[in-house]
């Protein structure tokens, strides 16, 4: 995800501090990532450079000044141009499992081995995202959602690699 994009986004409700921001990504999108306060002023820095936001005051505190931004027109035309472009769909086909795949074959491994342990880790990782789905609010359930999807294709996968890992290691030792 683009950080300058999302904090232009969480600035189109209004002026926000620094601090404010990261808090609001945080609570959206940085539940398994959350940003770190130099992301946050970083971004905030090139996206000021860029006109993108502008300084909408600055506060006294009990600790150092802090600058509120706003978006600015720009901002905003630029939101709006990343919003109506699609992502690029990832083909995934300089797939890391695969090359494991066939180094194994290659080597005289056990392929069967690393399916079945790619396999349980995905499980593994699909239970924790349905604990997750089932307590969690609607924004929570939607990122498990997209995740657990993309574990069950990965899945598919490995189990039809699986059924064709004979013929795999046929062409694999010519």
């Amino acid at each position: 995800m683009s950080i300058g994009h999302a904090l232009l986004g969480l600035l189109e409700g209004g002026p926000r501090h620094g601090y404010d921001l990261k808090r609001a990504y945080d609570e959206r999108f940085g539940h398994d990532r959350p940003l770190h306060y130099g992301q946050v002023y970083s971004t905030l820095s090139r996206l000021l450079k860029n006109g993108l936001v502008s300084e909408a005051g600055v506060e006294a505190g009990d600790g150092p000044e802090r600058k509120r931004y706003a978006i600015t027109d720009a901002g905003v035309t630029d939101v709006e141009r990343w919003l109506g472009t699609p992502e690029k769909p990832e083909p995934y086909l300089q797939n890391t499992l695969y090359a494991k795949v066939v180094l194994a074959l290659l080597s005289g491994r056990s392929a069967t081995e690393v399916l079945d342990t790619q396999r349980a880790a995905h499980l593994t990782a699909m239970r924790q995202l349905t604990r997750r789905k089932t307590d969690g609010d609607l924004a929570d359930q939607l990122i498990c959602d997209f995740a657990l999807f993309h574990l069950e294709a990965d899945l598919r996968w490995l189990e039809l690699t699986a059924a064709r890992l004979d013929k795999l290691a046929e062409e694999v030792a010519r």
